[in-house]
């Protein structure tokens, strides 16, 4: 318990003090979202807000995840640089789609074959139950980079991703918690707390945005939250387990998940 209250509040700290800072470095070195076209705000915004919610994700996570709890840990850090380093190059220097998509295949692929995080069962959502092993990697492997990209593309409006990442880390940290996933639970918390301290500089009018290196961090990090949950969620002997756990989970990203079905419609 002591560990989840320290990451969170490690996080938020960490985010809270270094997004003015950023912003700082932001504007010395002139890297802008510029105004215009579609773009509803009428002057230049630093877009490096990621790096903040970043830092205090990672620095809360590595000093609060006891040794006990580190089961698929490094991979998931692993992943989470691979997505870190893309967005931020994308932020700056401006990344192709086919680069990013590529780089994404790479993280996911890492979570599913050393993370040990993989949907092999549907639980009987949709008539599904048990799934083969290939098409079992390859639906993680969609749901992964589907979930990631839904987050990037509904950062668009002060507050939104920030705020819809913050709802669903909470819900997981919770669900978490109550079945005794020390790791999972001081990610959400950590991410939790990073996205409170990040949302009091995005809300309109925003002071900074999140951009590439944000949104696709909460995109990774939240799909591996709701993979995790349909697993534990499903199984009887869990201390606290849920029908239809797959449709619970994707219900709780319905708004971006539907925004991303829209897009691409």
């Amino acid at each position: 318990m002591d560990n989840i209250f320290l990451s969170g509040g490690l996080a938020f700290l960490i985010t809270f003090f270094s997004i003015p800072v950023i912003i700082e470095v932001a504007k010395d070195k002139k890297l802008f979202d510029e105004p215009g076209g579609r773009k509803v705000h009428k002057a230049v915004i630093p877009t490096l807000g990621g790096l903040g919610i970043f830092a205090g994700f990672i620095i809360a996570i590595l000093i609060g995840v006891p040794a006990s709890a580190t089961s698929g840990f490094q991979y998931f850090m692993a992943a989470i640089m691979i997505i870190f380093f893309m967005g931020i190059k994308d932020d700056i220097l401006i990344l192709t789609a086919t680069k990013k998509f590529i780089g994404q295949l790479v993280a996911a692929a890492i979570i599913i074959k050393f993370g040990g995080i993989q949907i092999n069962n549907m639980y009987g959502f949709m008539g599904i139950h048990a799934i083969p092993q290939a098409a079992s990697f390859l639906l993680t492997l969609f749901t992964i980079v589907v979930i990631t990209n839904s987050f990037n593309l509904i950062d668009g409006v002060d507050g939104l991703a920030g705020s819809l990442g913050l709802l669903t880390s909470i819900i997981f940290g919770i669900y978490f918690y109550l079945t005794g996933q020390v790791l999972y639970t001081i990610m959400a918390i950590s991410l939790a707390g990073s996205l409170i301290a990040f949302l009091i500089y995005n809300f309109n009018p925003a002071k900074i945005f999140m951009g590439d290196t944000g949104s696709l961090l909460i995109g990774l990090v939240t799909s591996i939250f709701v993979i995790k949950f349909i697993s534990i969620a499903s199984d009887p002997s869990s201390a606290f387990p849920l029908k239809s756990a797959p449709a619970l989970g994707f219900a709780i990203l319905l708004v971006p998940l539907f925004d991303t079905l829209r897009v691409v419609s």
